[in-house]
């Protein structure tokens, strides 16, 4: 897969050009005497103590500011996308989905005697963003979200600032399967060349997520250890210059270029989860397209 498509793990933002070594024309403190320059001084410590104090807080906490939406727009977006109705995804099909699930030879991966969708991730992760909103729409055939909320990807990455969820502080019950999300970080600067960390994969998780793809790419998506998804499966440019509103709005209407890939790629992974599944829920496995694409598995 191209790097593209890919994320090859965590990094840093884009670094900006480095300043110049000079001023262009030097201001001097002029009459300004040395209880002026020590208050100065003084001043500008307070400042820097503060904002490492509120730095360190952030980065130990676990708290990270996401995007700047409302409760309401939240819970409409939430609402809209988990309720995607079951003759839209026979409409679209596969749509636009570039790529799919890959067939993997692995031990099953199951958690509390049921098959197991584990997701590696991060908040900065343009292709995640993308693919997030495939999986939320997927997933929710088969159980029930609780507590996602509204991101972005990076705002100096490409695709900047792509709107999606978040699968951090989130849950997932169903009777099928097991959702484990890992979002690795937020897509806040640490100011170090990376990014604040958030969850951590456990030792087993790493070493799976090493296993399956040793460049570390993400999204990485592993469907009971017999399918993988490594990358994003359609193109991160249809969301481009949206808000998560209208991105959902464009879901639900099948003619959309958002709605091709968005509702296409969960159309994909809705077919891998069923082969993991014994085929339940019927009424979701049993649909015309996912029988379709079950087809194109292997």
């Amino acid at each position: 897969m191209s790097a593209a498509r890919r994320d090859p793990g965590p990094r840093g933002p884009s670094r900006p050009s480095a300043p110049p070594k000079r001023a262009t024309a030097r201001q001097r403190p002029g009459g300004r005497g040395r209880r002026g320059t020590a208050l100065l001084v003084a001043g500008l410590v307070v400042v820097l103590a503060v904002a490492l104090v509120l730095g360190l807080a952030l980065g130990s906490s676990g708290h990270h500011p996401a995007t700047e939406v409302s409760a309401g727009e939240t819970s409409a977006v939430v609402a809209q996308v988990t309720s995607l109705p079951a003759s839209l995804f026979d409409q679209v099909g596969r749509g636009s989905a570039q790529s799919l699930p890959k067939p993997i030879t692995s031990p099953a991966l199951t958690s509390g005697e049921k098959p197991e969708v584990l997701y590696i991730g991060a908040e900065y992760c343009p292709y995640c963003a993308t693919e997030r909103w495939a999986m939320v729409a997927a997933l929710s055939r088969f159980g029930t979200f609780s507590g996602l909320s509204l991101t972005h990807s990076s705002t100096t990455d490409v695709y900047p600032g792509t709107p999606t969820f978040t699968f951090h502080g989130s849950s997932f019950s169903s009777p099928y399967l097991t959702f484990t999300p890992v979002e690795t970080t937020t897509n806040q600067p640490n100011g170090h060349g990376g990014y604040r960390p958030l969850d951590t994969p456990t030792p087993a998780q790493q070493a799976l997520w090493q296993s399956l793809d040793p460049s570390g790419g993400i999204p990485f998506i592993d469907i009971g250890g017999h399918y993988l998804v490594s990358g994003v499966t359609y193109d991160p440019g249809v969301l481009q210059g949206m808000t998560a509103s209208d991105i959902a709005t464009s879901m639900a209407d099948a003619s959309t270029d958002v709605s091709k890939g968005a509702v296409g790629a969960a159309n994909t992974l809705a077919a891998a989860i069923c082969k993991v599944t014994s085929q339940q829920p019927s009424n979701v496995c049993t649909s015309p397209a996912v029988q379709s694409l079950e087809g194109a598995l292997g």
